[in-house]
């Protein structure tokens, strides 16, 4: 039978230092008499409006768990099992969904089941599974599965696009999975995460389904689209968005090209390379590209003619004012979320399942998307720019 809470000693225990809260606290005992009582009140109302003779049949014990620890609470059970407690349901074994909201919270910051489990335990003084976690953080999935459905916005002045690759179990085997990213600036110039999908590879047929799902959602024109240099990209984007600009990365064009250059030569070639990518306009550009080709066509015509190549997909930022330069010119912003991914899943190696894979970054999402509240720097301008760059193409949706 359960003793009365007795508030004396609670007051010699509090004035000895003993915690209010959490592990072993004073207030467990109270939090386990006030909880029973309610539900001997439910379970009395129950049967003073039970049209059917019924009465009280003793009480069924289960562990509850809560923010001052654990107790085992005696549940009344009634004659005619048709008693459903509103306080404390029958599956129900935490008393609210703070400790939940904890684990999810942990979760978001990468922490792993076993350090979930410690960290849970010294603050409550409660063993929390791998099972229970599992559980708690499966809660997300089909918040993800809604969030990857819900409409759009119609315009989007600029998108960033790019895959990151992990290990999924699949069939008894692991094997190497792309994540595609769609990061978008709003018309309020804020950050905005489009979608989340899993393929087994990245390539520019999936980018197609990927973006025939985009317009399906709602999106009827991008101005700029930045992405790197996979083969394909651009033609994709075209047959969905055909009056997209796609900006190729041009960081990714210098890694891939810094690949095939010697290193002894490396530091000259990339002086003089310099003088491509940071020129002052499109035709200062091109001229420096002819000097390039002039002085190191003959050892890298491999490098050179991937430069001229795709010089069209390439070339596109220079007509453009510094501020908005720096925003398209790399797709930076995509992998600045990407590093934020692996920060999360750098302690896991490899995943047993896609969803386990993905309702982790999707929380990592939702952590990145509360700190995306103002616009970037000189958005105002940006965006009157744009407007004045790509005339017409947002006529629609400004407010003026």
């Amino acid at each position: 039978m359960t003793q009365p809470f007795n508030f004396e000693q609670a007051l010699k225990d509090l004035q000895a230092g003993k915690n209010l809260t959490g592990k072993d606290s004073i207030l467990g005992p109270l939090i386990k008499q006030l909880t029973e009582a309610a539900l001997q009140a439910e379970l009395e109302q129950h049967l003073a409006h039970d049209e059917q003779p019924n009465r009280k049949n003793g009480k069924t014990a289960k562990t509850i768990k809560h923010l001052s620890g654990s107790f085992e609470l005696e549940t009344p059970r009634d004659r005619n099992g048709s008693f459903e407690p509103q306080l404390i349901k029958k599956n129900q074994t935490t008393l609210t969904d703070e400790i939940d909201r904890k684990v999810l919270s942990m979760f978001s910051m990468g922490m792993s089941y076993r350090d979930i489990n410690q960290h849970v335990e010294e603050m409550y003084g409660i063993n929390v599974s791998s099972a229970t976690i599992n559980a708690i953080t499966d809660k997300l999935i089909p918040e993800l599965k809604a969030w990857q459905q819900r409409p759009l916005d119609s315009h989007y002045p600029i998108v960033w696009l790019d895959a990151i690759h992990y290990k999924v179990k699949e069939d008894g085997r692991y094997i190497s999975k792309a994540v595609y990213t769609l990061l978008a600036l709003n018309m309020q110039g804020k950050k905005e995460i489009l979608g989340l999908h899993l393929s087994d590879n990245e390539g520019a047929n999936y980018w197609l389904s990927v973006l025939t799902e985009l317009n399906n959602r709602g999106v009827k024109d991008i101005l700029i689209a930045c992405v790197d240099g996979l083969t394909g990209f651009p033609e994709a984007i075209a047959s969905i968005f055909p009056n997209t600009e796609t900006q190729l990365c041009v960081i990714h064009q210098i890694r891939n090209s810094m690949k095939y250059v010697a290193s002894k030569n490396q530091k000259a070639f990339m002086a003089d390379l310099k003088c491509v990518y940071r020129a002052v306009s499109k035709e200062a550009a091109e001229l420096a590209l002819d000097e390039l080709e002039a002085k190191w066509g003959e050892a890298y015509p491999l490098v050179i003619n991937s430069w001229r190549r795709k010089w069209h997909n390439l070339s596109h930022y220079f007509k453009y004012p510094e501020h908005i330069r720096k925003v398209i010119y790399t797709t930076n912003a995509v992998e600045a979320v990407h590093r934020q991914f692996r920060k999360l899943t750098k302690t896991k190696g490899a995943f047993p399942n896609e969803n386990s894979l993905l309702k982790l970054l999707y929380a990592g999402i939702l952590n990145a998307s509360n700190k995306w509240t103002m616009p970037i720097h000189n958005w105002s301008l940006c965006l009157s720019q744009l407007a004045i760059y790509f005339e017409g193409r947002l006529d629609s949706v400004l407010e003026i």
